[in-house]
């Protein structure tokens, strides 16, 4: 079993096995795998109540009791992903590691996402025992075989890792420190191209004490956590390699709970990913990855394995696991002190908002007026032409085109465009003509009319838009429909609902800083509501998530965890229902990360069967110019895939063109 550090507490889930008898356990193996059919629940039991090294002995036992080998009679006894986690325990660590790799590089085709996982978070004492164990196994170099298979910045980076030299933590150097934040800033943010040298030479061997500094600083001084310069300024498996190292040296406990909740999450299970990980960290930080799970994911990890597996291997995992977080229903009390230092990080970074579409260079409205009037002259339509121009001029220029239009040809453009296209790529073209406030108005409008309200959108557009952009769809509104949107949120909704609604239509949010003070205050009054006072409760919400600034209520919901042990969302998704608890659930996504949430709003509109293209629609038209390139980031980061990719499995013809023309790019 591995030891843990001098004075470190042991956070594994698996431990030596009291009056353990490796003999006694080899007969009972060998009695469960006698005759027709095997006793899998006792091989279960057994395997997953034993330690690594106890196993080994195990292995030992066997061999001189029947003359067999125990991992061989396995393997023959016991079939499918059963086997492979089985297996798996039997072999050590390193030896388990070198296997993985063996697979990942075997054959055609290469699992870099394998290669990742292992060689950015395993220790130098770690590695050095995986190429030992490699070369023994297999006969192979290890360096030799990973350099035959890999290329580029990617293959430079891993035969890093793989010499295992990182710097002990003993030892910071304040000045280096500072030359490392410099450097790397240098090579990536302030020089044309990037000096991929400088980031392997840094991130591939400096201790990671000294990296958790470098990463403070740098934040410091730009303005931007390391990792998005490493998306803006890397790519492909280098930046995924690159990203992984950084989440390592953050916490490695932190990494697993996001691949383990990545594999199991969505439809079907990637079990290879999920064997290897709760196989490698039973016995090293098995506690640390379900207290950061339950924290992130609000759901223990017990649970979702409960829920994502079956038989015999659900069996095993859970024995694995070591138990069930959401017994209390709460954080624990050090997961509480890490969702604390989530929002410090969100507390001080200045992310830089970017779009997608921005003005093109040399614009020539008059120009784009007669390419668009000839494409829609005669018989049939040029639908390429028309979406190549729309989608690649920013909005402003799209109302001079319009104005151009009409001097031109005495005729409305857009009337000209309703006529000629129709169904997704009308919505879509039509919406991308409209001024920002106008388009908005209009889909507040369409929520709003007829029988029922789509409260989704009325939640989504009003829970997100900053002051300025409320300020501009009030008058676009009154405007257009001859009628507030005070009034007609007011003839449509009602409660509670209405309330928060019509309070977020004043537009009238703080836009000062944080007050720490009154962020305590704060946190303390929605703490303080009695549980079941809904009424009350949802009071106190209102006031404050509906006029509080942005950073000031990061402040808030980091307060609040330190004083409750609970995340503000939990809070709000346990004591709250309906469309209250939905609004105030947008809102608070919103101030964590709003290009967190329109990413996963896009996702749910193309995940499944059949395709939300209204909601599509509306976030790829009205985040374009704001922050559509921040959501791919957030997109892929969560759901291991791109927009571009997902948006090219779920949508067809004109509509798929240019969506991805807004989209503006593969990651």
């Amino acid at each position: 079993m591995a030891k843990p550090a001098q004075g470190a507490k042991y956070r594994g889930s698996i431990h030596d096995f009291p009056g353990f008898d490796p003999s006694q356990d080899a007969e009972a193996l060998y009695t469960a795998m006698k005759g027709f059919g095997s006793d899998k629940e006792a091989i279960l039991e057994l395997i997953t109540s034993r330690s690594n090294r106890q196993r080994q002995e195990i292995c030992q036992s066997y061999k001189s009791l029947y003359g067999k080998d125990l991992i061989a009679d396995l393997k023959y006894e016991l079939t499918g992903k059963f086997e492979r986690l089985i297996v798996g325990l039997m072999r050590p660590l390193a030896y388990c590691d070198a296997k993985e790799i063996k697979d990942a590089i075997a054959g055609i085709g290469t699992d870099e996402k394998c290669l990742i996982e292992i060689l950015a978070s395993r220790t130098n004492e770690q590695i050095h025992q995986l190429v030992a164990a490699y070369k023994d196994a297999y006969e192979r170099d290890l360096e030799a075989d990973i350099i035959g298979d890999t290329s580029g910045h990617f293959q430079k980076m891993l035969v890093v890792l793989l010499q295992g030299t990182r710097e002990k933590d003993d030892v910071v150097s304040e000045d280096l420190v500072q030359q490392d934040v410099q450097d790397l800033y240098e090579a990536g943010e302030l020089k044309w191209g990037t000096d991929e040298a400088q980031f392997i030479y840094i991130l591939g061997n400096r201790s990671k004490q000294h990296l958790r500094l470098v990463f403070d600083e740098y934040l410091k001084t730009t303005g931007k956590p390391i990792e998005a310069s490493i998306r803006g300024e890397l790519s492909g498996d280098f930046e995924k390699l690159m990203l992984a190292v950084v989440k390592c040296i953050r916490s490695t406990p932190e990494y697993f709970a996001e691949r383990l909740f990545k594999a199991m999450k969505g439809l079907g299970t990637r079990d290879n990913t999920l064997i290897r990980i709760m196989v490698s960290r039973s016995e090293l930080d098995m506690l640390d990855i379900r207290e950061i799970f339950r924290t992130k994911y609000e759901k223990s990890l017990y649970n979702m394995i409960k829920n994502d597996t079956s038989g015999d291997y659900k069996k095993a995992l859970l024995k694995l696991c070591g138990g069930d977080d959401d017994a209390a229903g709460q954080f624990f009390p050090e997961a509480a002190q890490v969702a604390y230092q989530m929002w410090e990080l969100s507390a001080v970074a200045r992310v830089e908002l970017k779009g997608t579409v921005r003005p093109v260079d040399n614009f020539n409205p008059d120009a784009d007026a007669k390419a668009l009037r000839k494409a829609m002259k005669g018989l049939g339509t040029d639908e390429d032409t028309i979406i190549d121009i729309i989608t690649h001029r920013s909005n402003a220029q799209r109302q001079q085109i319009r104005q151009t239009f009409k001097s031109h040809f005495g005729r409305d453009l857009m009337a000209d465009l309703k006529s000629e296209i129709s169904g997704d790529l009308a919505r879509l073209i039509l919406g991308l003509m409209m001024p920002p406030a106008h388009y908005d108005a209009k889909q507040l409008k369409k929520a709003m009319e007829g029988a029922g309200t789509d409260e989704k959108t009325l939640i989504e557009i009003l829970a997100t838009r900053t002051n300025a952009e409320i300020r501009a769809i009030c008058e676009a509104y009154k405007e257009d429909y001859h009628k507030s949107l005070e009034d007609a949120l007011s003839s449509d909704t009602s409660g509670h609902f209405k309330r928060i609604l019509i309070s977020l239509a004043t537009g009238n949010r703080e836009e000062a800083g944080e007050d720490r003070d009154q962020a305590r205050e704060d946190a303390q009054e929605i703490a303080d509501t009695p549980s079941g006072d809904k009424t009350s409760l949802e009071t106190r919400f209102m006031t404050i998530l509906c006029t509080r600034s942005y950073p000031h209520l990061r402040r808030v919901f980091q307060e609040f965890v330190k004083m409750t042990n609970y995340d503000v969302e939990h809070t709000i998704k346990k004591e709250m229902s309906g469309d209250v608890r939905d609004v105030f659930v947008a809102i608070v996504q919103s101030v964590k990360n709003k290009p967190l949430f329109f990413a996963d709003k896009l996702y749910k509109s193309m995940k499944g069967a059949g395709t939300d293209e209204k909601t599509l629609t509306r976030i790829m038209v009205s985040r374009s110019e704001i922050d559509l390139l921040n959501i791919r980031r957030e997109f892929v980061e969560k759901y291991d895939k791109s927009l571009h990719q997902a948006i090219e499995g779920d949508t067809s013809g004109d509509f798929l063109k240019a969506l991805l023309a807004i989209c503006g790019g593969e990651d």
